[in-house]
């Protein structure tokens, strides 16, 4: 192992998440060690695609607070929920009153923000000829509204952005909030992201013919496809001691297709190579890899070959866990790394949900169960956008 850059050391602060198999870092980790998936058949009222989904209990029925409500809308529920979690809240006021609410800067990622709301609105426009009262697309759907929302939410008022890469946004939030942090622009970041479910991404995906009409098999020899979830997770990262601290992490760009991957993976491995060199690593020092693993044949098979390039055929172990939430799309980079710091945290590496049968064809240690793992020091997510927007993170468990 080199030595690595002068960067920053980024402490994860303090967490918190919501998604299918429940609220909270806990109950993820829980159903992530226990295969348990999160997973349910479509029982939306206004959507009848024959698909599983990772639907968050709960959110139709969330009310935000009154200083709040000019924002409402699915997204901006879910996130709430995540939001008002006391242990991060009380994270970010100690954040506030150490560095000032100016200089804690907010950086989230989404794909579709508030859409649903902007369907329901196109809906009643067509049925009533006119638009709801009150529809501000401003405060919904524009993608900016997520920011501006956990920002009135949380009380800052720093430097703040909303990236929108499709699945590698709340990936790369991690990377543009270190390098904030590392050019002095701000002291502490809240990082992370929210996707809720919407009609233009269930069939969207289902136009692509991604969407699978099981619960998802990621590695699988038998995986048909995605299915769709939605989450909302949040990050304090901050030059501070911490279990886990980002150690750094590569991008990159490959624009092979807008749809699909290289076939062998190589804006991943490209991603990959660049985040060991980020961070003065070698493939050795990388105990486990938190795949994208999305389960669609053309992502997995190329991941896989991206993986065999860069650290040898089975020469890490791999899982992904989308076979708990489904695939949260902006908000699984937050996801995956709130699972993967815990895994670094605890020592013990999930399971790849939903597996039956590892496909023989992949050249990757694809983990059937939980495996223990002592002196692991650092890991690694892994998010690929449509369009080539790669992103690989690596964290490091502290001594």
């Amino acid at each position: 192992m080199s030595s690595p850059p002068d960067n920053p050391s980024l402490g994860l602060v303090a967490s918190t998440v919501v998604h299918a198999a429940g609220p909270g870092p806990g109950p993820l980790w829980d159903a992530a060690i226990e295969g348990r998936t999160g997973l349910r058949r479509n029982d939306l009222d206004w959507c009848a695609l024959d698909a599983w989904l990772g639907r968050v209990p709960g959110v139709e029925g969330t009310a935000l607070p009154p200083a709040l409500a000019p924002w409402d809308c699915r997204n901006h529920r879910l996130a709430w929920m995540a939001l008002r979690d006391p242990a991060f809240m009380t994270a970010v006021e100690a954040a506030i009153a150490r560095h000032g609410a100016d200089r804690v800067g907010l950086l989230l990622g989404t794909s579709t923000s508030g859409i649903r709301s902007t369907e329901q609105a196109y809906a009643h426009r067509l049925a009533e000829g006119q638009w709801p009262a009150g529809f501000d697309w401003r405060h919904s759907h524009s993608s900016d509204s997520l920011a501006r929302f956990a920002a009135a939410a949380l009380g800052l008022r720093g430097p703040q952005t909303v990236l929108t890469t499709a699945c590698s946004s709340s990936a790369k939030v991690f990377l543009a909030a270190r390098r904030w942090i590392q050019l002095g622009l701000v002291d502490a970041a809240v990082v992370g992201g929210a996707d809720s479910l919407c009609l233009s991404t269930l069939h969207g995906f289902d136009a692509l013919q991604l969407l699978s009409d099981d619960a998802c098999r990621p590695f699988d020899a038998a995986r048909r496809g995605i299915s769709i979830g939605e989450a909302a997770g949040f990050v304090l990262l901050a030059r501070e001691p911490a279990a886990v601290s980002l150690a750094g992490g590569g991008e990159s760009s490959d624009a092979f297709h807008m749809s699909a991957p290289h076939p062998e993976g190589r804006g991943a491995a490209q991603a990959m190579r660049s985040a060991l060199d980020a961070t003065g690593l070698a493939p050795r020092d990388i105990g486990y890899v938190n795949a994208h693993g999305t389960a669609t044949p053309a992502n997995d098979r190329a991941e896989a070959s991206a993986l065999a390039s860069v650290f040898g055929p089975r020469g890490v172990p791999v899982s992904s866990t989308k076979g708990i939430t489904g695939h949260t799309l902006g908000a699984c980079g937050v996801v995956d790394a709130i699972l993967t710091a815990k895994a670094l945290e605890e020592a013990l590496l999930p399971p790849s949900a939903m597996l039956l049968e590892p496909d023989p064809g992949l050249p990757v240690d694809v983990l059937r169960e939980a495996r223990p793992a002592p002196g692991m020091r650092y890991a690694m997510s892994n998010n690929f956008g449509f369009g080539g927007s790669n992103c690989s993170l690596v964290f490091r468990r502290s001594d």
